[in-house]
């Protein structure tokens, strides 16, 4: 059976069949709305992967659809089975990224008062600047997207902080109850203000590396900001 573009997409008709087996659940549909099988999914995935690294030289308005077809040896027909335009793909890539960070979040977790508080800090500023280093050009033209207003990539944006910057207020929180931090203190305020400092520390260490920053010194020093910001206490030395 032929699919909207006339070519054959016998993985996603068997997933939308009744009884198919190739669904597993992945909830991943083309663009007529049939649900992809395994195979279809690895062609996505492969159309993504390949979006994402010509990003690493270009901006979102360069990005072709040919060239990330014949990048993974396929057609632009078999692009558009999967995403109605280059814009798609590259909010999927910015919604793989956002998947990422409620486990970064993770770090946030625990009693940062006992000893292994610090490290904790440490922890998440190493993973920002990992999630950056693994994402970076996708994160880039997330961010710009959003800031020239665009409302999809402002979500996916938003929703990716989201579990970072609730964990970040509750922390606050918990130390103005404990009369460590001022009351006057907005936690949802600190913890967007410490947001905004770890993502941009993460998308730019390169650059501050270039002028004598090393990667190690900025951990340090933004996981102790990060320590005094929800404990209301400085770090040991």
């Amino acid at each position: 059976m032929a699919g909207k573009y006339g070519i054959e997409n016998e993985d996603s008709v068997k997933a939308a069949a009744p009884g198919g087996d190739a669904s597993a659940g992945s909830g991943l549909v083309d663009q007529t709305g049939r649900v992809l099988g395994l195979r279809a999914q690895t062609t996505r995935q492969r159309l993504l992967d390949s979006a994402k690294d010509l990003l690493d030289d270009r901006g979102l308005r360069e990005l072709r659809v040919i060239d990330i077809s014949r990048k993974v040896g396929t057609s632009p027909a078999t692009f558009y089975q999967y995403f109605k335009d280059v814009e798609e793909a590259v909010l999927c890539l910015a919604q793989q990224a956002s998947d990422e960070m409620p486990a970064l979040a993770e770090f946030l977790e625990g009693n940062w008062l006992d000893t292994g508080g610090p490290d904790r800090a440490r922890s998440i500023v190493d993973a920002f600047i990992h999630h950056w280093d693994d994402h970076h050009a996708v994160l880039r033209v997330r961010n710009l997207a959003s800031d020239e207003g665009d409302a999809r990539f402002r979500s996916v944006r938003a929703q990716s902080m989201e579990p970072v910057l609730r964990g970040l207020a509750h922390l606050v929180k918990a130390a103005q109850a404990d009369g460590r931090i001022s009351k006057h203190e907005d936690p949802n305020a600190a913890a967007a203000a410490m947001g905004a400092i770890l993502e941009r520390l993460a998308a730019y260490h390169a650059e501050l590396e270039q002028i004598g920053v090393t990667r190690a010194r900025l951990v340090e020093t933004s996981a102790r900001i990060l320590y005094r910001t929800v404990t209301g206490v400085s770090p040991p030395d």
